[in-house]
């Protein structure tokens, strides 16, 4: 992910905190506090990556096998290949099928960009009804969808926003992503957006990029937490922040979040596995939960055979 980029040198002077939570997150929460146990998710935003072949796929992984490999180190991915494509129940369903072993996996596409982007929400009824149509597929392996704006998607847009998110469907939780930077500069349409997602019960995703510290908003519209972390090649900044975020998710545990889905981002994604094992085990001890942890071939290989190949 490019998105928030900054260079080695700016990297230094950047202040990761995470800001205080905003009246909205604690009414949230306080709402929702004593209505079910927090589910917790921590995922990769894609399957295929030769880099993690020798990794966490065994050597020789073929590109056709890599979900096959995946669904045994994380419970949920964020898919951004339907993005790029809108696919199909045939293809979704044998999606579907390969993630059958891990009963508890989910998948959270992404609306595509014909959608987003493109019609950018304007007269996109028939695409995203096939979409819909596509990742139906995955049945109970569906987990929410998210919705992406992109960073020219401005508060002037808001009353095609409000329109296209009224006619979703109410039965499969949608998560957005804000980008452009007067939706959080100006508190008028900061406040409008978010009380159109809370009144429509839509999630409000919170980006944790380096450049962009404005859209780690904390704003929590609805009591469930879509995490998107970009981090930096296993900076020791990288391992600061989670510590931070863990923090915050036991805060927001206590006070009545039902759930968060934490995304692992790199600008080099060979590093995501390694962050997101970091998240899982400090999640594992902060929230007293069991996620599944990626599991490192050379980590797990016994010390004699270790010793044989050296």
């Amino acid at each position: 992910m490019e998105f928030g980029r900054v260079t080695d040198e700016e990297l230094a002077g950047v202040d990761f905190t995470l800001p205080p939570d905003p009246q909205i997150t604690t009414d949230t929460l306080a709402a929702a506090k004593g209505k079910g146990a927090l589910q917790v998710h921590v995922g990769c935003a894609k399957w295929g990556r030769k880099e993690w072949v020798g990794k966490i796929y065994p050597p020789k992984t073929k590109d056709a096998n890599f979900l096959d490999e995946y669904v045994k180190h994380f419970d949920c991915i964020e898919l951004n290949a339907t993005f790029y494509n809108v696919y199909g129940p045939d293809t979704i369903a044998k999606w579907k099928a390969k993630a059958d072993s891990n009963p508890a996996f989910k998948f959270c596409p992404k609306f595509s960009q014909s959608i987003s982007h493109i019609r950018r929400l304007k007269n996109a009824e028939d695409i995203t009804t096939t979409y819909y149509e596509g990742v139906l597929a995955f049945g109970d392996k569906l987990g929410p969808l998210f919705l992406q704006l992109s960073d020219n998607y401005t508060p002037k847009s808001f009353p095609e926003l409000k329109a296209y998110l009224e006619q979703l469907p109410k039965d499969i939780p949608v998560f957005v992503e804000l980008r452009h930077k007067e939706w959080f500069a100006i508190a008028e349409n900061r406040d409008k957006v978010f009380n159109l997602f809370r009144d429509l019960n839509i999630g409000s995703i919170i980006t944790d990029a380096s450049g962009r510290r404005d859209v780690v908003h904390m704003a929590l519209p609805t009591p469930h937490a879509f995490i998107r972390f970009v981090g930096n090649s296993l900076h020791p900044t990288d391992y600061a922040r989670v510590d931070e975020w863990v923090e915050r998710i036991a805060s927001w545990k206590e006070q009545g979040l039902q759930s968060v889905w934490f995304f692992m981002h790199q600008h080099d994604e060979r590093y995501s596995p390694e962050l997101a094992d970091y998240v899982a085990e400090k999640l594992n001890a902060a929230l007293g939960v069991q996620l599944m942890r990626p599991q490192f071939i050379d980590r797990d290989r016994p010390t004699n055979q270790i010793t044989m190949l050296l």
